[in-house]
């Protein structure tokens, strides 16, 4: 395990996007494992920053992203796929139709068919960086706090927390999705490289209890400490208890 502390989220964004570009540069035809949230913004950002510099191309890359909300049509503005659309693919030389994010434009019904199908595909390849960002009660993609670790791509009902700290995205509560599509702690385990993004006083405790507390599925975060090759990139404030 390797942590990263920048003095503020600007530097830590950028600490992130070289550590990204460095894997781009060693293997121009990786596959980046995604994640969405406010936490990878500045990150993305520094990635077209870099592209746009030619430091480097994306035309070979294809990425896998972590989770999707049940429910909206990839148009929707708080769908992952728009995000990142919006954030990243339509800004940089990357093809399309290599990028993938679970199939949010179904019915709870259909749920767990998409999940098999997601799965299948996760497990065909191999992801050689996964970037995750962390939850304030420690969940990683949609995986929450439960009794067991759950291991591949599975349909998953939001708490209330989630639902709460995700309706600032939302005109009103009543809107958010109340499931997603996630990757399972194994379909993450299985990437080569992991990196975690941190960033605020908020999340300072749950960073303690990830990188120094014990291994448990009530912190599901906390089984990254049995990766091979994680890299926690936090700012200072997000450090502050470690």
């Amino acid at each position: 395990m390797k942590i990263i502390i920048a003095d503020n989220y600007e530097e830590m964004s950028i600490k992130a996007a070289n550590i990204v570009a460095e894997q781009i540069k060693l293997k121009p035809s990786s596959s980046l494992g995604l994640a969405t949230g406010g936490t990878p913004v500045g990150m993305y950002q520094s990635l077209i920053k870099m592209y746009e510099n030619g430091e480097i191309s994306f035309k070979d890359i294809t990425t896998y992203n972590l989770d999707e909300y049940i429910g909206l049509p990839e148009n929707h503005e708080q769908s992952y796929r728009y995000f990142m659309d919006n954030n990243l693919f339509n800004h940089i030389d990357i093809d399309k139709s290599k990028t993938n994010v679970p199939n949010g434009n179904i019915n709870e019904g259909q749920a767990d068919a998409e999940a098999k199908r997601y799965d299948k595909l996760i497990s065909n390849a191999e992801i050689d960086l996964q970037v995750l960002g962390i939850g304030g009660n420690g969940h990683i993609g949609f995986n929450e706090p439960c009794d067991i670790f759950n291991k591949n791509v599975f349909a998953v009902k939001l708490t209330e927390n989630t639902i709460k700290a995700n309706s600032r995205f939302f005109n009103d509560i009543s809107e958010v999705p109340k499931m997603a599509i996630t990757m399972g702690i194994k379909s993450i385990m299985m990437a080569k490289k992991i990196i975690l993004l941190a960033s605020g006083k908020e999340k300072s405790e749950i960073i303690k209890a990830t990188i120094q507390g014990n291994i448990t599925p009530k912190v599901p975060a906390s089984v990254l400490q049995l990766h091979r090759n994680v890299t926690f990139v936090l700012d200072k404030e997000a450090a502050s208890l470690l």
